[in-house]
């Protein structure tokens, strides 16, 4: 059976591909810096350099290519989301380790692992870049072309080698039909975005306006707070009231959507990785229970060891079913702090929006700004790296807490000693009941004889006041002793209530597992924190509509002063050439700034002599 299943996960141990992702990657470098090069040269700078600068030859090309704005971008957030998907299996090759270029001592694997993280992220920059061009037509044709590229690439080596020796049959496409999805999507939208940009390049359609400041959802927030509260709020539903309630006065940046998509996949990849770290686990235990299996036939069962070769066989079969079910509960709990992320964000957002920062700690009221700028840089990969190792540790928990169970409730049944297992199970409980009952008591006692009575019938409970002091004193003489030794109890409850809140929390980076006054000790937290507060200063809609009122008013003006100086050319009269009247205008301005002459661009030599022989005549005048 063993020889069977090995057999099976080992059909394509030998399979080389014609083409190898880690080698493709490195290769990918060239087209990447093409495709970079060419959307920075169509990028005009908005703000040209000086003329000694020695940029000053390229004029105003090359500009700085944004991939992705990390805080306003609110459009394309599922394709964003989808590039960054793309990414998984690189991510987790990082994570893993596996980047392993050069040969370097141990203390320098972190600058292997950041270059490897540049590389990828240089690897990928043109899915992004081509998604957030404003030249669509060239960019929609370069971002299919690359991700045809990688497309081509990912099928090849699932098509070559589709076994593995890990899980068997389709082992490749089990780790790579994610990223073959995505890319798949990616190829779909840069189609879509050829079809649209075409018919505005070929004048068939008008050219789509200008990109607003204020976003949609964003104008309708702010009309929510300016109209007047609703009398009668419509009924909820169940999965409003228990799960979740769209809003649609608010929407997640693709920052959000991005981490979302790339920790649901890397999560993904993460489950299949342990489960084959678990086959081969489990065919090392399988070897050892046939050499024990073996032990046992030899020696005919008559061996001393003979009890104790069997607990250890069941316990390795206990503990071989167990991991295996834990992986279910494991997953949805990892995949249901994902969304429930997505929902605190939301929560605390609008609560910071309102000017609400209870629910915060004391010393993050006012974090540091630098901090907080590189928080955003950090949430994204931090989330990802706490799911992953958060799923990794419930699963521990979680198996730890099955055995436990099988051994206190299902393996007594099995073997035939139920009652025994109920009758400690009573005694537990009863000793249980009897602390929990005596705890209550002494409440019920201060309660009922060591305070005074209410002043008022309306008061809730009685007010902090001994009564009875003679008797209370006694009380609580008594009581010394015994509430030592259930402090000693306490105490342990407090400790294990601590590792299972820590280690259950230990994936959710909204909140915070320190105790109170030690909360700047977890690096996740503050990286959380700080990144809510830079999304609150910079997408707060209240100051994105005001910015957004004197950006169109601003604009508004200039309108109007250059419509009323268009009415004034317009007048009867002898007609001149705009270039005659840009000429004239630029005579003027030389004349009452003669230092500007020594600073214009001579595009020959006669241009700034003809001025300056100019302003003398003129200026005696």
């Amino acid at each position: 059976m063993l020889a069977v299943s090995a057999r099976t996960r080992q059909l394509n141990v030998t399979c080389d591909s014609s083409v190898d992702r880690e080698v493709f990657l490195h290769y990918s470098l060239i087209p990447s810096l093409f495709i970079i090069l060419v959307l920075s040269f169509l990028q005009r700078r908005k703000h040209c350099r000086q003329r000694n600068d020695t940029f000053y030859l390229l004029g105003d090309r090359f500009g700085i290519i944004v991939p992705l704005d990390f805080l306003g971008t609110f459009s394309n957030r599922w394709s964003y989301g989808v590039a960054f998907g793309a990414t998984a299996n690189k991510i987790m090759f990082l994570f893993s380790e596996g980047y392993q270029p050069l040969e370097v001592p141990q203390w320098a694997q972190a600058f292997v692992l950041f270059l490897g993280g540049m590389e990828v992220g240089l690897s990928y920059f043109p899915f992004f870049a081509c998604l957030s061009s404003e030249f669509r037509l060239v960019s929609s044709i370069l971002g299919f072309s690359y991700s045809l590229i990688w497309f081509v690439v990912t099928i090849l080596q699932i098509a070559e080698c589709p076994h593995g020796q890990y899980l068997g049959r389709f082992e490749t496409l089990v780790f790579y039909w994610p990223s073959l999805l995505c890319l798949g999507f990616l190829l779909g939208r840069f189609l879509y975005m050829f079809i649209k940009a075409l018919p505005i390049r070929l004048v068939l359609e008008p050219q789509t306006k200008e990109k607003s400041l204020l976003e949609a959802h964003q104008a309708e927030h702010v009309k929510r707070l300016l109209s007047k509260p609703r009398l009668q709020e419509r009924e909820k539903s169940w999965f409003q009231t228990r799960v979740y309630e769209w809003d649609p006065c608010f929407q997640f940046p693709s920052r959000m959507i991005g981490t979302l998509v790339l920790a649901s996949i890397c999560l993904y990849l993460f489950i299949v990785i342990e489960f084959c770290v678990f086959l081969l686990v489990k065919d090392e235990l399988d070897v050892f229970e046939d050499r024990l299996q073996s032990y046992l036939t030899h020696m005919n069962e008559t061996e001393t060891l003979t009890p104790v070769i069997l607990e250890v066989q069941e316990l390795i079969s206990i503990t071989k079913g167990v991991w295996v079910v834990a992986i279910l509960p494991a997953s949805l709990t990892c995949v249901s702090y994902l969304f429930h992320i997505l929902a605190c964000y939301r929560k605390h957002m609008k609560r910071l929006w309102a000017g609400d920062k209870h629910f915060l700690p004391q010393k993050f009221h006012r974090p540091s700004s630098a901090a907080s700028v590189v928080a955003i840089a950090r949430y994204s990969g931090w989330q990802i790296a706490y799911i992953l190792w958060g799923y990794l540790i419930i699963h521990v928990v979680q198996s730890l807490c099955g055995v436990m169970l099988m051994y206190s409730l299902v393996l007594p049944i099995l073997h035939h000693q139920g009652l025994e297992m109920l009758r400690g199970l009573a005694v537990g409980v009863l000793t249980l009941s009897i602390v929990v009952g005596l705890m209550i008591l002494q409440v019920w006692i201060a309660g009922s004889f060591f305070l005074q009575p209410k002043l008022s019938t309306a008061d809730t409970q009685k007010p902090l006041a001994l009564n009875n002091r003679r008797a209370f004193h006694n009380f609580n003489y008594f009581l010394f002793f015994y509430n030592v030794l259930l402090g000693l109890g306490a105490c342990l409850s407090r400790l294990l209530i601590s590792c299972l809140l820590g280690t259950w929390l230990i994936a959710r980076i909204d909140r915070t597992i320190m105790q109170s006054g030690y909360e700047g000790a977890d690096m996740g937290f503050n990286a959380w924190v700080g990144m809510l507060f830079v999304d609150h200063y910079h997408t707060n809609p209240v100051l994105v509509s005001f910015c957004h009122i004197l950006v169109t008013s601003h604009r508004d003006r200039k309108l109007q002063k250059t419509l009323k100086y268009c009415y004034l050319n317009q007048a009867a009269g002898p007609r001149f050439s705009a270039r005659a009247r840009t000429r004239w205008l630029l005579l003027q301005t030389l004349i009452n700034n003669p230092r500007l002459v020594m600073l214009r661009k001579s595009k020959s030599g006669h241009g700034s002599q003809e001025f300056t022989q100019i302003l003398p005549t003129c200026s005696d005048c």
